[in-house]
Formats: structure tokens, C-alpha cells, sequence
């Protein structure tokens, strides 16, 4: 099959660097390619985006897919208060790269998907100078009322550096939006905020799509023999595993996780659990700060934790899944939040413990395909409440010993290859709106 659609994606972190915002891309691209679709990426450098690397994800790549990477700024230009981080410092070199593949030859539609958000106001230049529309992938809100809205959390990076680059997304998401073709969200709850903000915004083609999963690479870990190191599943124990970022959002959670098991747990369980908490923190060697057992100790359960701060490769995250005796998702009191690992989660068939927000769109989703016991709360929740639902439905007749049927008929909407198709249709749809709506073209 041949679509003859040619895309040119924006993914500054791009197998093999290791981050957490680039499993659309690397999840849907051989799905693309398969469909027909030409594909060519703009990239940093995998050595120069501070993401540890894992070979793994880039041999899963079609060899097809031309990979374009440039080099950031460096050195000093790191500590530059503001300007420092990697979209910033990469900003220039992607727009010369980007302008020499557009006057070379034509491409259909430009794919921005990360969360370095500053890389996006190119899109607006490269529409404006070649006419290329293209579409934003909203992996995470470039805005985030959330902090402003629980000011006693303290965000990522810390108060200053948020509202800082809070100042600067407010800034630039109009001037992007305002040329832009279509959005992906990987929740609902994104696009209404967005029309919230920007009321005089045209309405354009929108996608809600949360990262995919991918039975293959479950397979593929298992057939090329990779193993991990963090815990043995036959030691007799009983192994809960987490796997990835704890935000500060999430501490309540975790409470309520330890009060459970400080109110309600029994002698048996107690004395055969293992807590495992892998790549909970964004940083590396002496910047990944531990998240959980701070929290774990003041309940006194610091000998059942293992946490694992830095990030490690993909490929043993999911060998890690596969191997535990239970998974735990855990959420936020924010109604908006999704998270996505909840598919590979899935794919397990392992017993699943998820505890979201009443509104938020993973209840949706596990109430169509089934495979775990959610838990719902909201803001009113208190942390015994809490701790109670995770008692009543988790612990007391052992549900983390019994695994949840997937429906998987209807699981397959979510599957990498479907919605590779899923969103070939919607870059059509887009490209058709766009060129027959010239009232929103500068």
C-alpha cells in the first residue's frame, strides 16, 4: 500500500535516546511506513539531548525513515538562565535543517510530537515561508493551569524555572495555534482548555489519541532475551511493580498506598511484598533524587520499597512488567491527566491496580476493555478514603493475585497499528481542511 502522503516529523528526542515523549513517534512510524506513508524525521543529535540511550528502540525502527539530527547549542550556553534547556538551545539548528529539507523537495504536512514545546513556534515559520501546514501533538498541556491551581505543590524544576517558562508558553501557544492545521491530544480534557483560552481561536480538526499499545514489543524483549536486574521473580516474594516519573501531583497517591498498607495490611502480606518504584525521576547519576521512599519511611516501610530514580531502558521496563506479580498505576486529583503506560500495562495481563481522578479518561478506557480494578476519587477524597477503596477492592480478597480479563476486541482501537491507521485518516482530514479553509491561512 502506498499513500503517497511524505511527512516531515519534528521529534528533538528520537530513538535511541530514551524519553518518555517519544513513543507516538516510535510506536506509529513503522505502522506509517507500512501504510505507505514517506517519512522522514528532525531530530537533536541522540548524543546531545542528557536521555540515556537504548539501542533497543532504535533497532525497532523501519531502516527506511531518514533520521536528520543536529546538534544543539552546548557549553555555556547550558547555564543560560531561561534559555538553557534543550528546546531553546536547539531551536536554530532545527530551523536550518528544517528550511534545507523544505526547499529540497515537498512534504504534505510537518508532525511536531514532544514535549519541548519551544520547538513549536517553527511551525508557524515554516508555514508562513514554504506553506507546509502541520499538526501539534499535545502529549502534555504546553500551558498547565495545574500548578496555579494547587500552589502548594511544587512543579517540576521548581517554582522559578515553572513560572519563567510558564510566561513564555503563554506567549507563544497563541501564535502557534493560530496557524495550525489540526491538534492530537493524548486526552479530553486538552482541547476544550484550549478553546477555554483561546475563544477566538477558529475550530480545526482534533484527535484524541493516548500513546498506543504494542503487543509486539512485549514479544520482542522476550525473543531477544533481555532480562533485568531489580528483583527476582521466583524468590517467592510478591513483586508490585511501578514504572515511571512519580510527579508531585502523584504523592498523595503513594499516601494513600502506604496508609492502605499500614491500616489493612495483613502479617502474610506484609511479609512477602516487594515494592518495586523503577525510573521515578526525570534526572540521572546525582540528579535523580529518590521520590517514594522519603514518603515509605515515614510510614516505616522503607525495607519494602525498592525505587530505582533514573530513567533505564525501555526495553527492561517491559521485562520488568512481565515479570512482576502485580502492576500499580497511580494518578493524580487531576481530571485531566491520562497516562499512557497503562496500554503496555495492559498487555501483561498481569493483576492491575489503577487509582485516577472520577473524570479522567482512563476510566473510560477500562471501562470498555476491562483488565484492572480502578479505583475513583476526586478532590474530596481524603487519604484514608483512599486507602479504604485500595483495601476494600485491592487487598482484601487478594485481587492483586488475580488478573482481570482484557477485552480484546475491544482493546484493538488502541493498538499501535490501529491507530497508525487511525491517524493517516486524520492527517488527511486535516490537510483537507486546511487547504479549504484559506480564511485561516496567513
Amino acid at each position: 500500500m502506498d499513500s503517497g502522503m511524505r511527512i516531515l516529523i519534528i521529534s528533538p528526542k528520537y530513538p535511541p535516546a530514551n524519553a518518555a515523549d517519544i513513543h507516538r513517534v516510535r510506536m506509529l512510524v513503522p505502522h506509517l511506513v507500512d501504510l505507505g506513508v514517506h517519512v522522514e524525521v528532525l531530530c537533536i543529535d541522540p548524543n546531545h539531548t542528557q536521555c540515556p540511550q537504548d539501542s533497543w528502540l532504535a533497532n525497532g525502527m523501519p531502516p527506511e525513515v531518514i533520521v536528520h539530527p543536529v546538534l544543539p547549542l552546548r557549553g555555556l550556553w547550558r547555564k543560560i538562565p531561561g534559555l538553557g534547556g534543550l528546546g531553546f538551545r536547539s531551536l536554530n539548528a532545527l530551523r536550518r535543517e528544517g528550511d534545507r529539507l523544505l526547499k529540497a523537495r515537498k512534504f504534505d504536512l510537518i508532525f511536531f510530537s514532544s514535549t519541548v514545546f519551544e520547538i513549536q513556534i517553527l511551525g508557524s515559520y515554516w508555514q508562513r515561508k514554504f506553506g507546509v501546514p502541520f499538526v501539534l501533538d499535545y502529549q502534555d498541556p504546553w500551558v498547565n493551569d495545574y500548578y496555579r491551581e494547587h500552589p502548594h505543590l511544587i512543579p517540576p524544576g521548581g517554582r522559578i524555572k515553572f513560572a519563567g517558562m510558564d510566561l513564555v508558553h503563554r506567549w507563544m501557544e497563541p501564535r502557534v495555534l493560530r496557524h495550525c492545521a489540526g491538534i492530537i491530544s493524548v486526552s479530553p480534557a486538552y482541547p476544550p482548555q484550549i478553546a477555554a483560552r483561546y475563544p477566538w481561536l477558529p475550530a480545526m480538526p482534533t484527535l484524541i489519541q493516548p500513546f498506543p499499545g504494542d503487543e509486539r514489543d512485549l514479544l520482542r524483549v522476550r525473543e531477544e532475551g533481555i532480562t533485568q536486574n531489580y528483583f527476582d521473580p521466583n524468590d517467592g516474594k510478591i513483586h508490585w511493580v511501578y514504572a515511571g516519573v512519580i510527579h508531585p501531583a502523584m504523592k498523595p497517591t503513594i499516601r494513600a498506598l502506604f496508609t492502605a498498607m499500614r491500616n489493612h495490611g495483613t502479617p502474610e502480606l506484609l511479609n512477602n511484598l516487594q515494592l518495586h518504584f523503577i525510573g521515578t525521576n526525570y534526572g540521572s547519576g546525582k540528579h535523580a533524587t529518590y521520590q517514594v521512599v522519603p514518603v515509605a519511611n515515614e510510614f516505616g516501610f522503607g525495607s519494602l520499597i525498592n525505587e530505582y530514580p533514573e530513567r533505564i531502558a525501555m526495553s527492561t521496563v517491559l521485562v520488568c512488567l512481565q515479570d512482576a506479580s502485580a502492576l500499580m498505576v497511580l494518578g493524580t486529583n487531576d481530571p485531566g491527566y491520562t497516562a499512557s503506560k497503562i496500554y503496555p500495562y495492559l498487555l501483561t495481563r498481569k493483576p492491575l491496580l489503577v487509582g485516577f481522578h472520577k473524570s479522567s479518561s482512563i476510566h473510560t478506557l477500562l471501562a470498555k476493555v476491562g483488565g484492572a480494578v480502578p479505583l475513583a476519587f476526586d478532590d474530596t477524597t481524603t487519604t484514608e478514603e483512599l486507602a479504604d477503596l485500595m483495601y476494600e477492592y485491592w487487598v482484601a480478597d487478594k485481587q492483586y493475585a488475580n488478573p482481570r480479563r482484557v477485552n480484546e476486541e475491544a482493546f484493538r482501537p488502541y493498538t499501535a497499528k490501529a491507530q497508525a491507521e487511525e491517524l493517516l485518516t486524520f492527517f488527511g482530514a486535516a490537510l483537507e481542511s486546511w487547504h479549504g479553509n484559506s480564511a485561516r491561512q496567513p
